[in-house]
């Protein structure tokens, strides 16, 4: 068998499955965004039930498959995050760019992840979703980028995009960037 496992990746023909989180603050849109992912038929979606503790998702792109696991973003669950740190090979990190509010627990948040013993010394891409792009009060991603002071996270890859979970707009440029990059991890 060892063999043709080497035949079988050589031609790009074994499949590929990833454990990502996806974190952010209450209300940001993590769960809707992958419902959206789960999706093929791109349908608008319009309500959620908020998650409590978390969920765990699976969705396709392109030959990788993505085990997701949906962490509640209410402040008494956060601690639950860490819990997932040592297994994940991503992160889609999302944030609710209208509220300007909280982007400093954001941030906090943030620092927390990037600073964990389990995160620190890996090299995981991470992406960040401005979501809720199509409010009036939505910041751009280049906004957010400066404010998170996202240029700091140099031992990482991390990418940003705007996002309207409901319609999912903006959504493929981000899974295809975070696609990339656990492919790379795989050569």
């Amino acid at each position: 068998m060892g063999l043709l496992d080497k035949l079988i990746g050589a031609f790009g023909l074994k499949k590929k499955e990833a454990r990502i989180l996806v974190l952010g603050l209450n209300n940001s849109g993590k769960s809707t965004l992958l419902n959206q992912l789960k999706n093929e038929d791109s349908k608008i979606i319009s309500e959620v039930v908020p998650t409590v503790g978390f969920n765990v998702e699976k969705f396709k792109n392109q030959n990788v498959g993505f085990t997701a696991f949906d962490m509640s973003g209410q402040g008494r669950y956060r601690e639950l995050w860490e819990n997932y740190y040592k297994d994940c090979e991503g992160i889609i990190f999302v944030i609710d760019s209208s509220d300007k509010l909280r982007l400093a627990v954001v941030k906090d948040e943030l620092d927390l992840l990037i600073q964990h013993p389990d995160i620190v010394a890996k090299c995981i891409p991470i992406l960040f979703l401005a979501n809720k792009k199509d409010l009036r009060d939505g910041m751009s991603s280049i906004k957010i980028a400066s404010s998170l002071h996202l240029e700091r996270i140099q031992d990482k890859p991390w990418h940003i995009c705007t996002t309207n979970a409901l319609s999912g707009e903006g959504l493929q440029e981000g899974i295809q960037w975070l696609t990339q990059q656990i492919c790379d991890k795989f050569k």
